[in-house]
């Protein structure tokens, strides 16, 4: 495959580790940690001699597990965690956290004398040692602030971190993107890292003096229990999608994890988008099943009558409204109104998308109850800026972020159905604000390993709302990637197909493999008055073929391929060759 220029490498799952790791961890004695799971409610048998010098670790891989740790040995779909037991004990680990299967495991590797301390849910009472092993739970900090959703989670935690440090409040960050204590960064490779990094990361933070920190909560971390151990102050929903039925089987089951983030056991406060997506229909579920005191926000009016919230819950009134709405540049000034009392917070965001509006207006609410509501009038002050100024006007990596003018050139990470439509509708309205005239050209694939109902969707929604549809490769992991893009084209070309029929549109719809040479191909058939949409993979820097990574980074390569102007034509293409304006990083 051909590349731009090649990315850093990937961290290693062991440097990766080492990263979350505070400087400093105090051993903490072997039956202090029987203790923790009994306070926590966890039966759990002592096996073997105590570790004579106690614990000073927690891991869950033991490809990373250091001298003094615990190693956690779970049950997985391919093997038990205990089958690598002999490895972590050779790396130092004092003893093993296991169920019953595992121990038995160990039994016939010879390590039946091995410490171990036996439990039936393993990743639940993961969080519950690592919290005691790092020294968290409790009070002891950071304030942590969640979001979920299918989209939106990282331009909102985004958004509510800059919120946070423009408050004054040291912050921290956990996502997709990247994880953040303080002014120290590392890449992340997890939406939400395991429990046992998560509590040795919340450890780090304390060190590093965070006084908040915002974390992405994927479906997976709620359902695999790495959040287990943590409290969130408030934690916050932005929409439900189709996405992960691969994991989840049905959307019921896909909203039901997501769901347990708003436990009261483990949430103080819920603000749920009420209509974020692809309707009220979910953010009106959520907000009924959330156990946790709920304040709702709605990017329509606040009355429940008439409206599309009284479809789903005539009783149901949002206690936010995002009101005002206008074109900003490419993005909007909004208004934020208190329904119950008309207090109002004016602000405006920089990315381009109604979809955006609603991010920040919960990434506002997110900050309002992480600070308290005596920090109301501060956070009104640093919002009611100029446009294009403030902590919302911030970029977010690979979210509709724009790297090229004539043509409008925007990468976004929309790698399901609701995330294309929202990036292509935001494309064209923020085209059509600007009086900007033209074809829209998109180039996306549909990752492997991942729910393929939804490549024809991807498919056929491409094709009704571009005119130049290139299918490429996204990242296949363990599939052939050619069966992914032919699951895609079959989609788009049926629509097009329509198009043609019922409405007398060409949509033009090309096939590229190799993604470097994808987006070469849509900067060549772009005029000044088009817009280029690079979808699916956002900020990633590699693609995983089978194992093999690719370096490739969808925005040095859609900036390399403007400023040459497509030097490297394909031997299809003819007409003149166009050189873009390329909007620096």
């Amino acid at each position: 495959m051909t590349t731009p220029s090649d990315p850093p490498a990937p961290l290693t799952p062991a440097q990766q580790d080492a990263a979350f790791r505070p400087s400093h961890t105090p051993a903490t004695p072997w039956p202090v940690l029987a203790q923790a799971l009994a306070e926590a409610g966890i039966a759990a048998h002592v096996h073997g001699a105590a570790p004579a010098d106690g614990v000073t670790g927690v891991s869950l891989d033991s490809r990373v597990v250091r001298p003094g740790d615990l190693y956690v040995a779970v049950p997985g779909a391919r093997a038990h965690g205990a089958a690598f037991a002999a490895t972590a004990l050779e790396a130092g680990a004092v003893g093993v956290l296991t169920d019953a299967a595992g121990r038995a495991l160990l039994a016939g590797q010879g390590l039946a004398d091995v410490p171990v301390l036996e439990v039936d849910a393993v990743r639940t009472a993961a969080g519950t040692v690592a919290a005691r092993v790092y020294g968290g739970g409790g009070d002891a900090g950071p304030r942590l602030v969640g979001v979920t959703g299918t989209n939106g989670k990282t331009t909102t935690s985004f958004l509510s971190a800059a919120l946070l440090e423009a408050l004054g409040r040291r912050s921290g960050i956990v996502g997709t993107i990247l994880i953040r204590a303080g002014e120290r960064e590392v890449p992340s490779t997890l939406t939400t890292p395991e429990a046992t990094q998560l509590h040795a990361l919340m450890a780090l933070m304390r060190e590093e003096q965070v006084d908040t920190a915002v974390m992405e909560v994927s479906s997976h971390a709620v359902a695999y229990q790495r959040i287990a151990g943590l409290r969130y102050a408030v934690a916050g929903f932005t929409n439900l999608t189709q996405d992960h039925l691969d994991m989840h089987g049905s959307m019921q089951e896909y909203f039901a994890a997501k769901a347990g983030l708003f436990d009261p056991a483990r949430t103080d406060h819920a603000v749920i988008t009420l209509d974020g997506g692809e309707g009220p229909r979910w953010g009106v579920a959520m907000a009924r099943a959330a156990g946790a005191p709920v304040t709702t926000l709605a990017l329509g009016p606040a009355a429940p009558t008439p409206g599309a919230l009284a479809e789903h819950d005539p009783g149901l009134r949002a206690d936010w409204e995002v009101a005002e709405l206008a074109p900003d540049g490419l993005g909007h000034r909004f208004t934020l109104r208190h329904a119950a009392t008309g207090r109002e917070l004016r602000a405006s965001v920089g990315l381009p998308g109604r979809f955006n509006v609603a991010n920040a207006a919960l990434a506002v609410l997110l900050v309002l109850h992480a600070v308290g509501e005596e920090h109301l009038d501060a956070l009104a002050a640093v919002l009611d800026v100029p446009a294009g100024e403030g902590p919302l006007a911030a970029a977010v990596p690979g979210r509709m972020e724009v790297v090229g003018r004539e043509p409008d050139a925007v990468v976004d990470f929309a790698h399901n159905p609701d995330g294309m439509v929202q990036a292509l509708r935001s494309l064209a309205d923020a085209r059509a604000a600007a009086g900007t005239r033209g074809r829209t050209l998109i180039v996306f694939g549909s990752a492997g390993d991942r729910d393929r109902d939804k490549r024809p969707v991807m498919g056929a929604i491409a094709a009704r709302a571009a005119d130049v549809v290139i299918v490429t490769d996204d990242t296949p992991h363990s599939e052939d990637p050619a069966p992914i893009r032919a699951h895609i084209l079959a989609g788009a070309r049926a629509e097009a197909d329509r198009i043609a029929r019922e409405e007398g549109r060409t949509v033009v719809i090309e096939e590229v493999a190799d993604r470097f040479a994808a987006i070469r191909r849509a900067v060549e058939l772009a005029g000044p008055q088009d817009g280029i949409l690079l979808a699916g993979r956002g900020h990633e820097t590699t693609m995983d073929y089978d194992g093999e990574l690719v370096p490739l980074d969808d925005r040095v390569a859609l900036r390399e391929a403007l400023a040459a102007g497509a030097a490297v034509a394909s031997a299809s293409v003819s007409g003149p060759v166009r050189e873009g304006k390329v909007i620096e990083s």
